[in-house]
């Protein structure tokens, strides 16, 4: 089986280095017309260089490939729009949206400024919704898309001096989660990669022993198979790191049910905590009501 993309249009936000631009080549390597999108700025946000983007279009024009510019910024509404357009705009159609574009305002929470926490989450979370909320209805009418957002273990585990990024890369879960299912009868699947690489934003934060590994085009491949017509699954994470790449879930522990027509206390919870925690037998989380019908019919409540 070979993975290819031709015919297809992708968008990849923040592609004029790093992470993002390893995902553009590698996309338009494989035939896939590819907007550059990049603003240019420094790693906090400040500034523009459309020479940036620029670069990267060139690279792949000289590798034989497809590509044009875009240099907006994924966290306003109408710009977002904007880089949608200019991939109509050039080539006709847009099939692949990969949600990569990020800044780092990192400073411990009594520290942060909210107007630093706002802007983070303003580029990381609102960014990816503006963009795909602008892809949506194009992909719809198609009946074909794929989306690729991007999470972090700063979300999922935490890290100190990041609960804005954290956080937003937590919610941007939660956009997938949801948009699985709206997705789902348009053929639109929507996953998210959670990557550690040797980029501008991870500067000074990992170790030396293994900096060597940690290069951005090992994260790439899952990208790349993320946005391909081979993908069959939505509402997926997958960790990549230094050529390692893994699943990520949410569990729960089985639990404790108490009885709920009798009273309970904050001093039950509180002895039943050891069983709450206990993960020895993890079930996948879930959402619903199938799980307590069965508790309870268990108990003998319901029939």
């Amino acid at each position: 089986m070979t993975i290819r993309y031709d015919n297809r249009v992708a968008i990849v936000t923040g592609a004029g280095a790093g992470l993002g631009k390893e995902h553009a080549l590698l996309l338009a390597s494989r035939g896939a017309k590819v907007v550059v999108n990049d603003p240019g700025g420094s790693v906090d946000g400040r500034g523009t260089a459309n020479s940036v983007a620029d670069r990267v279009v060139e690279e792949i024009k000289a590798a034989g490939g497809e590509a044009v510019a875009s240099y907006a910024s994924v966290a306003d509404w109408v710009s977002a729009q904007s880089i949608v357009k200019t991939a109509i705009d050039a080539f006709g159609r847009l099939d692949i949206l990969v949600n990569n574009a990020g800044v780092l305002r990192d400073k411990s929470f009594h520290k942060m400024e909210p107007e630093d926490f706002e802007f983070v989450v303003q580029v990381h979370l609102m960014g990816t919704v503006y963009c795909t909320m602008a892809a949506w209805p194009i992909m719809r009418e198609a009946k074909y898309g794929r989306v690729v957002v991007t999470t972090s273990g700063s979300g999922t585990v935490g890290n100190f001096g990041q609960a804005n990024y954290g956080a937003a890369k937590m919610a941007v879960n939660g956009l997938i989660n949801c948009l699985r299912f709206e997705g789902a009868k348009y053929n639109i699947l929507c996953n998210a990669i959670s990557p550690s690489a040797k980029t501008r934003m991870t500067e000074g934060l990992i170790p030396d022993a293994v900096l060597d590994f940690m290069r951005p085009e090992l994260v790439s491949p899952a990208v790349a198979w993320m946005s391909s017509e081979q993908c069959n699954v939505s509402g997926e994470i997958f960790g990549a790191n230094a050529g390692f790449y893994k699943r990520v879930k949410y569990i729960e522990s089985e639990g404790v049910q108490f009885d709920p027509t009798q009273p309970i206390t904050p001093e039950m919870f509180a002895e039943a905590l050891p069983q709450i925690m206990d993960i020895a037998k993890p079930v996948e989380h879930g959402f619903g009501t199938p799980r307590l019908e069965a508790r309870l019919r268990a108990m003998g409540l319901i029939k």
